[in-house]
């Protein structure tokens, strides 16, 4: 069998493979009338309409949003607001009898007070940050002493964020890691 010829024009074989609905010609008389008949006495409006114009959030807007967003994630927004457990706890001392107020909730890892959460996202933002002061902290374009401030920095939050996260478990979990 011989080979096709490839001399086929390109439009003819566009226009059989890729019909465009909005063709002129069509086989329903009703389509035709509905698209020739309210353009005979009715005409569109001129309209200036102008493209609005979006500008990108600046670097430091976007940073903010999403340490914002995972503050909320990890301090456990969602639990609370489905939960909805009590802002601090209390428990009756029982020697003297008085009620002293309790941040975290002994015992239960799956449970949590809403101010227990907020501590603990804000300990893991500290984290965070600290990270991220080390990340600046290595720029070669900045000054020694900003990039020694940053280090210093960073490494502070780091410990501190750390620290006081194994706290939080030793105080909810009283036999962990021990």
């Amino acid at each position: 069998m011989p080979p096709k010829s490839e001399t086929q024009p390109a439009s003819s074989t566009a226009k059989t493979q890729f019909s465009d609905p909005s063709d002129d010609y069509s086989i329903d008389p009703i389509f035709h009338i509905l698209r020739v008949l309210p353009f005979s006495f009715l005409r569109p409006p001129k309209l200036r309409l102008k493209i609005p114009t979006v500008t990108l959030p600046s670097a430091m807007t976007v940073f903010s949003l999403i340490l914002l967003t995972y503050f909320m994630v990890v301090s456990g927004i969602v639990y609370d607001v489905i939960v909805e457990p009590p802002g601090i706890g209390s428990t009756q001392d029982r020697f003297t009898g008085a009620v002293k107020p309790v941040v975290f909730l002994p015992g239960r890892v799956n449970g949590q007070y809403i101010i227990e959460g907020l501590s603990s996202g804000f300990m893991f933002v500290l984290g965070g940050i600290g990270i991220v002061l080390l990340d600046l902290a290595t720029d070669k374009n900045r000054e020694k002493s900003v990039k020694v401030s940053f280090a210093s920095a960073g490494i502070v939050f780091v410990v501190i964020a750390y620290v006081m996260s194994m706290l939080f478990i030793r105080i909810k979990i009283p036999a962990y890691l021990r």
